[in-house]
């Protein structure tokens, strides 16, 4: 079989991946241990975050004509790629986490929605809480004032149910 043939279905793999995929993070792994690489992998699972480690070349081959071509620079040395399927942020997020323990891992780069970030990008784009937290926090917010206003409304309710009383 031919070399061609032997990339081709990874090449697939890492391109079927990064269609569904709403981020990319290409990280550094050097210095991890089995272990540390075992509970990041676990993380990033439960996050629904997939979690690769590819051969630059295939990563260059399946990220042609997409947004995530713009990582080609940053494809060089042990090279591990996170794709965010569902939440954009996770895989920074998550990563970010796991290096305050383990420094051992670093950001290279990143697209997120299309958008290309460097290393320290990832580590703003990191701190972006997840959707469903930024969710609950403006229903929360907006919640608030029409709370506050039922309770003002339900005192003067009660101070004028008193006046009443007393007459």
């Amino acid at each position: 079989m031919a070399k061609v043939e032997l990339k081709k279905p990874v090449v697939d793999e890492i391109k079927n991946y990064a269609e569904k995929a709403t981020s990319a993070v290409l990280v550094d792994y050097r210095g991890l241990t089995v272990e540390q690489d075992t509970i990041l992998r676990k993380n990033l699972r439960e996050a629904g975050v997939v979690y690769k480690v590819y051969k630059n070349t295939m990563l260059h081959l399946a990220f042609e004509g997409t947004d995530y071509a713009q990582l080609d620079s940053n494809l060089e040395g042990p090279t591990a790629v996170a794709f965010g399927m569902d939440d954009a942020t996770a895989p920074a997020r998550i990563i970010k986490e796991f290096a305050k323990t383990n420094p051992a891992i670093e950001f290279k780069a990143g697209v997120v929605e299309g958008t290309y970030y460097d290393a320290d990008g990832m580590k703003t784009i990191a701190d972006i809480p997840s959707r469903e937290v930024l969710i609950s926090r403006l229903l929360g917010s907006m919640q608030s004032p029409i709370a506050n206003l039922a309770r003002v409304l339900k005192q003067i309710a009660e101070k004028g149910d008193g006046a009443a009383a007393a007459e």
